[in-house]
């Protein structure tokens, strides 16, 4: 069993002189900057400013955005509760751990990889931060399969603060209750999903072993991927008598990738409205949260013959709850504009995903969105701007905002009838 108590200690998040370990004049420690991710010499990378060795591990640049979200979210979290302690349950080359320790200031991190190979790398790239002894100790690393892990910190009850999933395919499902047993309560979860298959309906019977939601086709197969994460979360926390909430949901098209960050507190499953089922209806592209006592019940109000019935696609049992807390994401926000990372000459990606999610945070929206090339054809006209058809919608009294999820895509109040009647409006029809 592994022995990973050390004490707190606080270091300035940026200011790397106070914690580095002096380097040979090869290696030079570059200084911070706002750019994402930028390539040096063969498989050596520069991300906001830290120089990092990818070895013959799987990196990807494009996953920079959902690194920079952890170390956004882990920070707050040690400004909040004055500590932080980290488990990177499957590190890879350890860039994640090595940013949890400069930009976080987390005061310990256990970085962990089944493949005992990547080991040099690792420990390479963690040497930029002063590893130190005993009591004092910032960093760890281990090579066990993940869920071994997990389970030898919950029982030596040596919980953590924040665990990072970043696992491939469906796999975070099952490792879910091992990390919530190990992690303090009002801690951080961030979980990973890779299913682009499960969330478009294509493996109902795969998503349902993994998730426990049996998934069909609908038109936003990749917000679903999302709801499927968080609904499985959902159920393996209530299991030990747990509720988990998300404070933020992030898709991104390469992978695909969902990521979501969790807080765990202790407390029941959350209420029906929030995990239940999801209906579809092909026939007229309305949507519609179905709860549990409703199940058997389930109709469009488009039709009432059993035979438009064979319309409807349902999907569940998943999370139809909001998928971020508002006040959350514009605490990273505040945060990130402090940091550097969003405003003038900072460039536009974070900020623009940053403040698509604070719209999508509106309570009136519901779940989904509504892709405008479906209201074209509906409507059978050409497809209106988004920034049209919003405007129409807020001056009707609608909710309406762009979805960060699909680019051509709006989140609204308005059923898909009131959609084709405003889009045929602008086309003068």
């Amino acid at each position: 069993m592994l022995s990973l108590n050390p004490k707190t200690l606080s270091p300035s998040p940026f200011n790397l002189r106070s914690f580095l370990i002096p380097k040979k004049p090869s290696i030079s420690s570059p200084s911070l900057c706002v750019n994402s991710t930028t390539c040096c010499q063969p498989n050596q990378i520069t991300e906001r400013g830290i120089l990092f060795d990818t070895g013959d591990t799987f990196f990807r640049h494009e996953s920079a955005t959902g690194r920079d979200l952890g170390v956004l979210s882990a920070a707050l979290y040690k400004q909040s509760k004055g500590q932080l302690r980290v488990l990177d349950a499957m590190c890879g080359c350890g860039i994640r751990s090595l940013r949890y320790l400069i930009e976080s200031k987390a005061d310990f991190v256990l970085a962990n990889d089944a493949n005992e190979s990547h080991r040099r790398v690792i420990l390479d790239n963690l040497a930029q931060v002063e590893r130190l002894e005993g009591e004092k100790k910032r960093w760890v690393v281990t090579h066990c399969e993940a869920n071994r892990i997990l389970t030898d910190c919950y029982l030596q009850r040596d919980y953590f603060d924040y665990i990072d999933l970043d696992s491939f395919g469906s796999d975070s499902s099952f490792f879910l209750r091992a990390a919530f047993s190990s992690l303090k309560l009002d801690g951080l979860v961030y979980v990973t999903s890779t299913d682009g298959y499960s969330s478009g309906g294509h493996r109902p019977f795969h998503s349902l072993s993994a998730f426990g939601a049996y998934v069909r086709p609908m038109p936003y197969a990749n917000e679903l991927g999302l709801r499927i994460l968080i609904g499985g979360a959902v159920r393996e926390a209530s299991v030990l008598g747990y509720r988990v909430t998300p404070l933020f949901s992030y898709y991104s098209y390469h992978g695909p990738v969902f990521r979501v960050l969790l807080r765990m507190n202790r407390g029941k499953l959350p209420e029906k409205r929030d995990y239940g089922f999801i209906c579809y209806c092909n026939r007229c592209g309305n949507s519609q949260a179905v709860s549990w006592d409703e199940l058997g019940q389930i109709r469009c109000p488009c039709n009432n013959s059993t035979k438009d019935a064979a319309s409807l696609v349902v999907s569940g049992p998943l999370w139809t709850g909001p998928l971020h807390s508002g006040a959350y994401i514009m605490e990273m926000l505040n945060l990130a504009e402090q940091w550097g990372w969003v405003g003038k000459d900072a460039g536009t990606g974070l900020e623009k995903l940053l403040k698509r999610m604070l719209e999508e945070s509106d309570p009136r929206l519901p779940f989904g969105y509504i892709k405008l090339d479906e209201v074209a054809s509906r409507a059978q006209t050409n497809t209106p701007s988004i920034s049209t058809i919003m405007s129409s919608l807020h001056k009707e009294g609608y909710a309406a905002s762009r979805s960060h999820i699909a680019h051509n895509a709006i989140k609204t109040d308005c059923p898909m009838a009131g959609c084709i009647r405003i889009t045929k409006k602008i086309h003068g029809c």
